[in-house]
């Protein structure tokens, strides 16, 4: 069974120009670069003030434990979980695991799906 922890901070999507005045020694930053443009998501608290746009209002769960790369359908999981009762996520993959943050407004009704189809969410006392 998969069991997801709960990361109790809010979250920042941002569309960035540059990666200029992005503080790498916060606990959570996460930057993705593509030829497109420079996507980064943070915490509330720590936006740049050099982000072109900002999307508020997120909080994430974490998928626990190391994530081998063979395994097939984590996130799939998940995403239809919430998708059948219309919550929207955002997915952030690290070498090891997935976040999957979700509107706080939706957050505890998100939560409550998982849990009511077998998911474990429990707090995570490391980020709390």
């Amino acid at each position: 069974m998969i069991e997801l922890e709960k990361i109790d901070r809010d979250f920042t999507i941002c569309k960035m120009e540059t990666i200029e005045n992005v503080d790498l020694s916060q606990e959570f930053v996460f930057v993705q670069k593509t030829l497109d443009e420079i996507s980064m998501v943070c915490e509330s608290a720590h936006v740049p003030e050099n982000a072109i746009a900002a999307e508020t209002g997120w909080k994430a769960l974490k998928v626990s434990g190391t994530l081998d790369f063979g395994l097939i359908g984590i996130i799939a999981g998940i995403a239809n979980v919430l998708a059948e009762v219309e919550i929207s996520i955002f997915v952030i993959s690290t070498y090891d695991t997935d976040y999957v943050l979700i509107k706080a407004d939706n957050y505890n009704r998100g939560i409550q799906e998982l849990r009511n189809r077998g998911y474990v969410v429990s707090a995570s006392t490391e980020y709390i």
